[in-house]
């Protein structure tokens, strides 16, 4: 992940070590992996329309991770279903990405389908093997009704 002293960047844009300073990410000359760590940030960080731009930018579409955030940022923007269609195209590439099931898990909670997110919260427990991974504590949170990040 982006170290403390990067800066974040906003408005789309990303940071760039070798100018030192904020620049747009098609020509910034990031890697895949850069691009998907500051896009990831700013959807974590609550910038969903920044990292949907940033990853955007990435140029191997078929990532899960990168599919994931870019579901996450959908999600979070309130495009429920548009977020879980991405999730569910990550899940076909990564089927064990834990991270996804969670995120999965929390859109079926906010579409109301509830035994869906239970199937989630399951698959989650597996991959975890126990109920002691954050991945599962939140989505947990979330079926309960209590806020998750």
């Amino acid at each position: 992940m982006q170290s403390p002293q990067t800066p974040t960047c906003k408005n789309g844009l990303v940071w760039s070590t070798a100018v030192q300073r904020c620049v747009k990410p098609r020509s910034s000359g990031l890697t895949d992996k850069e691009l998907l760590q500051q896009g990831r940030a700013m959807a974590l960080a609550g910038q969903y329309q920044d990292a949907l731009d940033v990853l955007d930018a990435v140029d191997n579409k078929q990532d899960s991770m990168v599919l994931t955030y870019i579901g996450y940022s959908h999600r979070k923007m309130g495009q429920t279903d548009v977020g879980i269609g991405y999730y569910m195209q990550a899940l076909a590439i990564d089927p064990r990405n834990i991270n996804t099931h969670e995120y999965l898990g929390e859109g079926y909670v906010s579409s109301g389908k509830y035994e869906l997110a239970k199937a989630e919260l399951d698959t989650v427990k597996q991959l975890c093997g126990d109920t002691k991974c954050e991945q599962y504590e939140e989505l947990a949170a979330a079926i309960a009704g209590k806020p998750v990040d």
